[in-house]
């Protein structure tokens, strides 16, 4: 069904923390939160990539090259991220996550802004369910999900099927009779007849009111694309020629002595009508699937440059921070994976900017960073007090102030039965047995040779201490994690 899975996070603000010279007492934030969107951008060194607006907030902000989901799937990366709090072995499973279910006493991130006075509105896709921790905003949004409904807030059955917003009335009608249209389309329609298109006019008009409003916001655009279907008016895919277009170098074959368990069969894009169930695409079917991507990529950049020209028209961007980011990574292809739902670095690796206009603070740091990070650098920059006991995240503040900073040792990831930890020169993964704990598999990959992760060396006898070492360190660090674990504060820490 309908599932509004972008991810972006744009954040300005004219922060009380400490690394402004001026006491600000009251920033805005602009939350633009873009769903699957790898850091596969220009300004990330993929030329082919269109993306001037994502570019140009790079240019001025500070750009993160080493930052990381903790969940790659939608539902569980986003509680985790809007909680602060780690995934567990029984915590932020999947898409199907609820905040106020797995952890109904957080402190959100938009309840902590809405209790200091903030007016918060969420658009799109930022929660992963629309009724999912209502109270935590304003104002909850998105296109169409309150049409038919007469009863309020529509309910998640209903508004999960709208995010497959077919233009071409021959895929539509297919859609509405068999429930799968095609897994793309590139009809020749306007910026705003998508429903991302739609998203970014009510973002528009949010800022003119909030600007009359002169009340402090935290204010989000929550984006579909680039998520499946990779559908994008047809200028954005003529951004493209389908001849440069390449498929990785790595397509048709899984990682050198990689675990079985560590492949995903992609069973979210083999439930469109033009993807075969087993096997793989054929090479033809791939590189439109590619296409459609990118197209996909470039209409989000124009539609966030919209927004960020509204902002600037409001005369808005003194008093707002901007941060952009993705829920997690996506695999195009990449050892024959479609998608996320992977331990490997195509579906854990997102891309992460902050600008701040009044630090002026700029340039690109390689520092270890996790999604959890954002909860408490945003608690810093803005004055407030954090929920200290739940977080897991580390303020980044310091690393905006000096980009040369290492940030972290490690990061921590979980997709199903494989526990990740990454470090800046290495991936290590170990396959664990919810029933006994036992491990089953491992791997380890290399990143000071091979961050495209072609061979497990985690059996390799060269490797030995390097993979204890990291086993020691996953499980000394994040043993609670693993096991899972009642708390006071949460149904489980």
């Amino acid at each position: 069904m309908k599932k509004l899975c972008l991810v972006f996070i744009l954040i300005f603000s004219n922060c009380k923390g400490i690394m402004f010279e001026k006491p600000y007492e009251k920033p805005n934030i602009l939350l633009l939160y873009v769903d699957d969107l790898r850091p596969e951008l220009a300004s990330y060194g993929a030329t082919h990539i269109q993306s001037p607006n994502i570019d140009a907030l790079a240019e001025k902000g500070v750009k993160f090259t080493n930052a990381y989901c903790n969940v790659p799937v939608c539902g569980a990366s986003r509680a985790s991220m809007l909680t602060g709090m780690l995934p567990t072995k029984n915590r932020f499973l999947d898409y199907k996550t609820f905040v106020e279910r797995e952890t109904p006493e957080a402190i959100t991130l938009p309840q902590l802004f809405k209790s200091n006075g903030y007016t918060t509105i969420s658009n799109g896709k930022i929660y992963h369910h629309l009724d999912d921790r209502e109270s935590d905003w304003d104002e909850v949004w998105r296109p169409y999900a309150f049409d038919e409904n007469t009863k309020g807030m529509a309910p998640t059955d209903y508004w999960q099927s709208l995010w497959k917003d077919y233009q071409n009335p021959d895929n539509r009608a297919y859609y509405e009779a068999t429930d799968r249209g095609p897994a793309y389309e590139s009809a020749a329609v306007s910026d705003s007849t998508y429903i991302d298109g739609l998203l970014t006019q009510k973002v528009i008009q949010d800022l003119i009111q909030l600007k009359k409003n002169q009340k402090p916001f935290f204010l989000t655009a929550g984006f579909i694309n680039p998520h499946l279907p990779f559908n994008a008016p047809k200028k954005y895919w003529d951004l493209y020629d389908r001849k440069t277009i390449k498929q990785p170098e790595n397509y048709n074959y899984t990682p050198k002595d990689a675990p079985e368990i560590s492949i995903s069969n992609w069973a979210e894009m083999r439930s469109y009508s033009n993807i075969p169930k087993q096997g793989q695409v054929s090479d033809s079917l791939a590189i439109d699937l590619i296409h459609g991507y990118y197209a996909t990529v470039s209409y989000t950049d124009a539609l966030i440059g919209k927004i960020l020209k509204e902002l600037e028209a409001q005369k808005l961007t003194e008093n707002t921070l901007v941060i952009l980011v993705s829920d997690h990574g996506y695999n195009l292809q990449e050892h024959t994976q479609w998608t996320k739902f992977t331990n490997y670095n195509t579906a854990t690796q997102v891309p992460l900017i902050i600008y701040d206009p009044l630090s002026k603070s700029s340039g690109t740091t390689n520092a270890l960073t996790s999604l959890i990070d954002i909860y408490p650098t945003l608690v810093e920059l803005c004055g407030l007090k954090a929920p200290k006991e739940q977080l897991d995240g580390t303020s980044l503040v310091p690393i905006l102030k000096n980009p040369e900073l290492e940030g972290r040792k490690h990061v921590f990831i979980k997709r199903t039965n494989g526990f990740t930890l990454k470090t800046k020169g290495f991936s290590y993964t170990e396959f664990i047995k919810a029933a006994d704990n036992s491990i089953l598999d491992k791997m380890l990959y290399d990143h000071r040779k091979n961050k495209v992760e072609n061979t497990n060396v985690a059996y390799k006898k060269e490797f030995e201490s390097i993979a204890a070492e990291m086993s020691q360190t996953l499980h000394s660090a994040y043993q609670k994690n693993i096991e899972g674990e009642r708390s006071k504060n949460n149904a489980y820490k």
